[in-house]
């Protein structure tokens, strides 16, 4: 069975919902970021990148990056219906799940919880702080846009709700901020699923 090399309240949360929406056998490996298990040699041997998700796959081959991840469960159980068949609905979920990812996460969340990674300059930091809400602000924005007379950023669940999902986690749960009406409706739906409940009871957030 698969393995998920997960730390608590990550991104790789969103990849937990979607193993839970699959419903099939599953292990996860506690990664205890407080003690910088990430840098650890057993890790980097799985995964030099340092970072999670990471997915050992049946056949112990590792996969790593969020969207890659969740594009590979979803394509692998089809029968899930968890992106859409048709192109334009694969190429939106990507869409989606790099935003969340690549900009969101990295560019936003980044410079206000890691902000010595871009500078040891403490008066600096206040500035790039800023700018991190300014990016996460203008995403949830987007996103709250794109979500106007839907459920769901596709229309139908699928794998880019559930990156959206750990963006929702962090704003709120982490970051004690409001969310815009159809993000925080959409945050609600998400909390009603059986997999956002098993992870968020795995991950304390129940």
């Amino acid at each position: 069975m698969p393995t998920l090399c997960h730390a608590a309240g990550t991104c790789s949360m969103g990849i937990h919902v979607i193993l839970e929406e699959i419903g099939k056998p599953y292990e996860i490996r506690k990664m205890d970021f407080a003690n910088q298990a990430q840098y650890k040699p057993d890790f980097m041997a799985i995964n030099p990148k340092s970072k999670v998700p990471t997915l050992i796959r049946d056949d112990g081959s590792v996969l790593t990056e969020w969207p890659a991840i969740a594009m590979f469960l979803a394509l692998s159980n089809p029968d899930k219906k968890l992106v859409p068949t048709d192109i334009e609905g694969m190429v939106r979920a990507q869409e989606a799940m790099a935003y969340c990812t690549a900009t969101l996460h990295m560019q936003g969340w980044t410079r206000i919880w890691r902000t010595v990674t871009y500078t040891e300059i403490e008066s600096e930091h206040p500035k790039i702080k800023a700018r991190g809400k300014e990016i996460i602000d203008k995403g949830i924005a987007i996103f709250d846009k794109q979500l106007t007379g839907k459920d769901w950023l596709l229309g139908d669940f699928s794998i880019a709700d559930c990156a959206l999902y750990f963006l929702e986690v962090w704003f709120v749960e982490r970051g004690n901020l409001a969310l815009p009406a159809n993000i925080a409706a959409h945050y609600e739906r998400m909390k009603q699923r059986p997999s956002v409940q098993a992870s968020r009871k795995y991950d304390g957030f129940a």
